[in-house]
């Protein structure tokens, strides 16, 4: 397994009247971060809020490049990024104790926190089609090149860790700076690793590393 410190290399926030950053997505252009009650579309480059929907944002978010998904309770919420309307609700599989979302080759994959796992799941249907296990409190997921990642948020620390879809297997660690927490984690599909700052209230750009 590599292992090595994360290098941040960029901090947005904190935000007015957002006390808490849960999940985080990107959509080719905007940082989507949820906040509870809502959800914020944020400017890479000038670190400014554009928009906010007024939905229910408790924990993940994904794009599948047309509809944002959102962890809310114990559901999963289909939204028109452009109205903010709810347009379908799956059952989310760790009934409300979900934590990081993610999007890919026509899944879901779900963290579900203290449970220590993550779920492929039917988007239409929430039908969990395979779990793999991890040793760690799961936040954040996403997929980048082939790559799963996820985030841990547990005992005060925090890292991000590359891992074989199949069995599960850390491959890479990057451990976060002390007192850092990762709440939710996207890829903008490059070198760039957006990361939800929980109580913070801040997401921070984590440099992914090259592959050897």
């Amino acid at each position: 397994m590599k292992h090595s410190a994360a290098e941040i290399i960029r901090e947005y926030g904190p935000f007015p009247d957002v006390d808490d950053v849960a999940g985080v997505s990107f959509d080719g252009s905007q940082i989507w971060f949820a906040t509870g009650d809502r959800l914020n579309a944020l400017d890479p480059e000038s670190g400014e809020i554009l928009r906010s929907l007024d939905v229910a944002a408790h924990a993940g978010t994904a794009f599948d490049g047309e509809h944002l998904f959102q962890i809310a309770d114990a559901a999963i919420q289909k939204i028109n990024p452009k109205t903010g309307d709810v347009v379908a609700t799956i059952p989310a599989p760790g009934v409300g104790g979900d934590s990081g979302l993610a999007w890919v080759e026509g899944s879901l994959w779900v963290g579900q926190h203290r449970g220590r796992k993550i779920h492929q799941v039917d988007p239409e249907t929430g039908e969990v089609l395979r779990t793999i296990e991890s040793d760690r409190f799961v936040t954040g997921v996403t997929w980048v090149d082939g790559e799963l990642w996820h985030g841990t948020w547990e005992d005060g620390g925090s890292d991000l860790r590359r891992i074989d879809p199949e069995t599960g297997e850390v491959l890479e660690r990057l451990d976060m700076p002390p007192g850092t927490g990762v709440s939710g984690l996207e890829s903008d599909g490059g070198d760039r690793l957006f990361c939800g700052g929980g109580s913070s209230g801040k997401v921070r750009t984590v440099r992914r590393p090259a592959r050897t």
